[in-house]
């Protein structure tokens, strides 16, 4: 990323491209190792603490209940507005230059959250960031930063090139056993999931209406620990309520409330079944 003039102007065009062409993007080692290591030991800390409510509410087994890994290590949601680091990065310039010119315009960010995912948590279905989000005109865009080697035996991200150009789908349930969360769109005939390998400090930017998910957490002593921003173009008119948006430089903007939008996934509920 450190170049200039016209080669910063090939390689912003070059990364648009195929950004357009398949609904996602990779850029590598964004963030330093130090960075990352900084990242991971604050939600430690952040973990250790206690719950915070609102952001995530570690919980104990019910009786006869097996111990379910996401209980312990839950995923942390908008952790920028209770922790001066998480808006730090959210509000990072190396990833607002990519954003801008993916996006061709100024970004606002929307959203922050932390995944943990520890040895043999399960992933999250198949689903598409905006069914959630509802930004309209267009859609949203997602940074997912790697703070682990993240693999298909961790339960890295899957993605299925081609769904960014197609409208939401109405999701079917879930597989329970394999998914924390109940949504799941299938993909449609003809396309199929492609895995993104990656490692601490690569960032995957993603269009909102590409398809994507992940599988369990199939190791027995590695995390897949990753950090999230959800952000949309400053063009955008209307977001769902649970979304707050600010500029790069972290000033509030007020949208309009669109119908529909929620949390990033609904959760299955307890049951003892996991």
């Amino acid at each position: 990323m450190a170049v200039t003039g016209k080669s910063e102007s090939g390689a912003r065009g070059r990364m648009s491209a195929e950004f357009e062409e398949n609904g996602f993007l990779v850029v590598r080692g964004l963030f330093s190792p130090v960075e990352i290591e900084e990242l991971c030991d604050r939600f430690a800390a952040l973990q250790a603490g206690g719950p915070v409510p609102g952001h995530f509410q570690p919980r104990p087994a019910a009786p006869g209940e097996p111990a379910d890994p996401l209980h312990v290590h839950p995923r942390v949601m908008h952790p920028h507005r209770i922790d001066a680091l998480s808006l730090r990065v959210l509000l990072d310039a190396r990833l607002r230059d990519v954003l801008e010119g993916l996006l061709g315009e100024e970004v606002l960010a929307a959203q922050s959250m932390f995944y943990f995912k520890p040895p043999g948590a399960r992933g999250q279905a198949l689903h598409q960031d905006n069914f959630y989000l509802r930004v309209e005109p267009g859609t949203c865009v997602a940074a997912w930063i790697a703070c682990d080697v993240i693999d298909r035996d961790n339960g890295g991200l899957e993605v299925v090139p081609g769904t960014h150009r197609m409208d939401l789908f109405c999701p079917e349930e879930a597989d329970e056993q394999v998914s924390f969360v109940r949504e799941y769109v299938p993909p449609p005939p003809g396309l199929t999931t492609v895995p993104v390998d990656m490692r601490p400090g690569d960032v995957l930017f993603f269009n909102g209406s590409l398809v994507h998910g992940s599988q369990p957490n199939r190791t027995t002593d590695r995390f897949r620990r990753s950090f999230i921003g959800h952000y949309v173009g400053r063009s955008t008119e209307r977001i769902g309520h649970y979304y707050e948006t600010l500029t790069m430089s972290g000033t509030p903007v007020a949208l309009a409330e669109s119908e529909g939008a929620g949390p990033c996934g609904t959760e299955f509920e307890p049951t003892g079944a996991h």
